[in-house]
């Protein structure tokens, strides 16, 4: 390990010390949202939004898609019990449910799981992605159930490029991607894939084994386009993980050792999750205003723990879209279907969502409105002829004032809504009804302004967020356990990002987010959390990044993350004796890119510094606890 971290040190050196030369000029430019039913940009959009380029994830040289999301965005991610292939996000102050109420699309398909299980975001490979666009507390009426805190969308290329790139590191880090692309009038194809393994860093046994993983993922898209009206589309991607991730450690071992054996009822986890997915589609352009788009996608998943009976997932859905688009106004009217299986030896369980939406947006000399309904029924179906069916609505009102060329302010509304998945209905190894559980709904304010030059790019946004039905599981007494509702809650904040190009060669970017979420009304199993805070929820989220370009072929950046205190995750009381640790992470890399090759070298964690996710006292899973460090190579074409 230290040799790793040596070599990236002496890269990251040799990289700062060449001479600086007369730069590139950059510019600052407001970005377009390509993901949203209506097309804009980030200075004229009724949301807060941010968005980022495939240039923005290459040059942070990460190693899956969390790891981006955590150091560059205003989304939290943290290794679900210590799983890094399958971790929970957070925005906006919804807690360790965070990733339920955020709904993820990649190339127009949902990555939501019907269960607990978070989104597989490690099955896509950082060097096939386009852009991330993330919309905050809206986008209800395209993306639908489970849009409370708001939408991540996902788009891989459809270029020309070639990309091989290979990286080693610390604990037997290894990985391999590439990425292929043709692109003409007619034909666009891409193929890419990645393979990736990790020794370990965790005991897991007396023998000295360790908390191993590897991940392996593939991926092709085609369109063409027989006539310049016509597109037809298909694509097949596929991920195979299979990872330990080691148990929980109380306080005093985890101030002794984080890296030492679990001592707990389950010393480790082994899993391994497959997921293969089939997508067809086709678009029609009727005239130069008006566009159909039909879509529809398979996939099958496998999830095993040990040598336990699997769970088999199918999901199915059909989307049909229709979109009129003029100089001043735009019409979006869908028509979406979900359905989704989990069958495992106890049961078959399905749930079905079906739904319909309109959106609009009108723009007229400075102004811009935006204003969308969606309408969506939701059933639950079991063998056991226990079943739950919600019918759900969702509207955005929003506004947006330009004032020139460079500043904006926008107001909004969103009504959003999470159902319950199946693993809050039926027992997951049984099948056995637990009991209704209402779906979640909120109502959604956001105020923000926008001022974008050259040189600067300035966002602010503050929100209020009115809950009722939060969906929990209340964990503090066995004899009272059970996933239910919180009757009313509330959440507010601010949101400020900046990105600052202060000279040639030097550039700062800040991303701060500030979050209460309380607990207004809800009593359960004896206990009366009013006033209480939602636990796992940091009130300071703050990333910063000081970017450093020598000369045209060379940069540099530091990034500082951290996170303030919580209460640990099952603490709705707010007073057990131990709390959520301030999570704190300085990394380091460097990069040296010429026309055709590319040389990277990156430290997480410089300092050493422990963090550890707290779900009660005297259980902790240690998570970028140590220094890492890796070396790469990429070649371009």
């Amino acid at each position: 390990m230290q040799k790793t971290i040596k070599l990236s040190l002496v890269l990251v050196a040799f990289l700062s010390s060449l001479n600086a030369q007369d730069t590139k000029t950059i510019v600052l430019n407001p970005l377009s949202i390509t993901s949203t039913a209506i097309k804009t940009d980030e200075l004229r959009s009724t949301d807060a939004v941010e968005v980022y380029t495939q240039k923005d994830i290459q040059k942070a040289n990460v190693r899956n898609v969390y790891e981006f999301l955590n150091q560059q965005t205003s989304v939290t991610a943290t290794p679900s019990y210590g799983n890094p292939f399958s971790q929970k996000l957070d925005m906006r102050g919804y807690g360790g449910d965070g990733y339920q109420n955020i709904v993820i699309i990649v190339n127009g398909r949902k990555l939501n799981n019907v269960d607990g299980v978070p989104q597989l975001l490690s099955s896509i490979s950082p060097t096939s992605i386009s852009r991330i666009e993330i919309i905050k507390s809206s986008g209800i009426v395209v993306a639908g159930d489970g849009a409370n805190a708001g939408v991540i969308n996902i788009t891989t290329k459809q270029n020309n490029d070639k990309e091989l790139s290979f990286y080693g590191g610390t604990y037997g880090t290894a990985s391999g991607s590439f990425y292929l692309g043709h692109k003409d009038d007619k034909l666009a194809i891409s193929a890419s894939g990645e393979a990736q393994k990790n020794n370990g860093i965790r005991d897991i046994d007396t023998n000295g084994n360790k908390d191993k993983n590897q991940l392996s993922t593939a991926t092709l898209n085609i369109s063409y386009r027989p006539i310049e009206s016509l597109e037809l589309r298909a694509g097949i991607s596929s991920a195979r993980t299979d990872v330990i991730y080691a148990g929980s450690l109380t306080q005093a071992e985890y101030d002794e050792d984080p890296t030492q054996m679990s001592n707990a009822w389950s010393a480790f986890t082994q899993q391994s999750y497959d997921t293969d997915a089939l997508s067809a589609g086709v678009g029609y352009d009727i005239n130069d205003k008006l566009i159909v788009n039909i879509d529809g996608s398979r996939e099958r998943k496998k999830s095993q723990y040990g040598s336990g009976d699997p769970a088999h997932y199918l999901y199915d859905s059909v989307k049909i879209k229709v979109d009129y688009e003029s100089e001043s106004f735009n019409l979006s009217v869908g028509y979406d279907d979900y359905n989704y299986n989990r069958k495992n030896p106890k049961n078959d369980l399905t749930k079905k969502n079906n739904a319909g939406y309109i959106m609009s947006s009108y723009a007229l000399n400075n102004s811009s409105i935006k204003a969308g309904y969606r309408y969506e029924k939701v059933s639950f179906e079991s063998k056991t002829g226990d079943n739950q069916y919600d019918t759900l609505h969702g509207a955005e009102l929003g506004y947006n004032y330009t004032f020139d060329n460079e500043k904006s302010i926008f107001v909004n509304y969103a009504h959003t809504y999470q159902s319950a998945d199946l693993d809050r209905l039926f027992k997951w190894n049984t099948g056995v009804f637990l009991g209704y559980v209402n779906p979640s709904q909120a109502n959604n304010f956001n105020l923000g302004f926008n001022y974008i030059t050259k040189s600067n790019k300035f966002k602010i946004t503050a929100y209020y967020i009115d809950l009722q039905d939060e969906i929990y599981y209340q964990p503090l007494l066995s004899s009272a356990n059970k996933n239910t509702n919180i009757d009313k809650s509330h959440k507010y904040g601010l949101d400020l990002y900046d990105m600052w190009l202060v000279s040639k060669q030097w550039s700062l970017a800040l991303n701060y987010n500030y979050v209460q979420a309380i607990i207004d009304e809800e009593k359960e199993g004896g206990f009366d959390y009013a006033g209480k805070h939602l636990p796992g929820v940091s009130d300071h989220n703050v990333k910063v990044t000081l970017g450093f370009m020598p000369d045209d072929f060379s940069t540099i950046a530091l990034t500082q993350v951290y996170r303030s205190q919580a209460y640990a995750a099952n603490d709705f009381n707010n007073n057990f004796s131990q709390k959520q640790d301030a999570y704190m992470s300085t990394d380091l890399s460097a990069t040296y890119a010429k026309k055709s090759w590319e040389v990277f070298a990156k430290i997480n964690n410089l300092f050493n510094q422990k963090n550890g996710i707290w779900i009660r006292n005297d259980s902790i899973y240690p998570v970028n606890f140590t220094t890492t460090a890796l070396v790469g190579f990429k070649l371009k074409y």
